[in-house]
């Protein structure tokens, strides 16, 4: 039964950063990682991703300049650094490897 698990998300306002963070057994250093979100009403989106060594990552227009992802793999987590935060950027964030998807975790932006 493997599994991952999203940490990190809460309440800050516009501007303000935050980090997740993902671990659990579902995680390998031999498989790449991603960041989605998905708000009420929309589409789930790719926010993020990561290859296994880290030395490729990709971002979603929307997040480039302001998102970092990064692994640490002695540790088995992957994270996501949340800078400059917009009100858009609320969603509830999931990471995910192969067909294994984290819970999500809740992140709100407003003032």
């Amino acid at each position: 039964q493997v599994q991952l698990v999203e940490s990190g998300g809460g309440l800050v306002q516009p501007g303000g950063s935050l980090r997740l963070s993902c671990t659990g057994s579902g995680f390998s250093s031999s498989n790449g990682m991603n960041w989605y979100r998905q708000a009420p009403g929309k589409e789930r989106e790719l926010v993020a991703g990561i290859s296994p060594s880290g030395g490729i990552t990709n971002y979603s227009n929307s997040v480039k300049g302001r998102f970092t992802i990064s692994r640490d793999n002695a540790k088995r987590t992957v994270y996501l650094q949340m800078n400059s935060l917009k009100p858009e950027d609320a969603a509830v964030y999931y990471c995910q490897s192969r067909k294994i998807w984290g819970q999500g975790t809740q992140v709100t932006v407003s003032s």
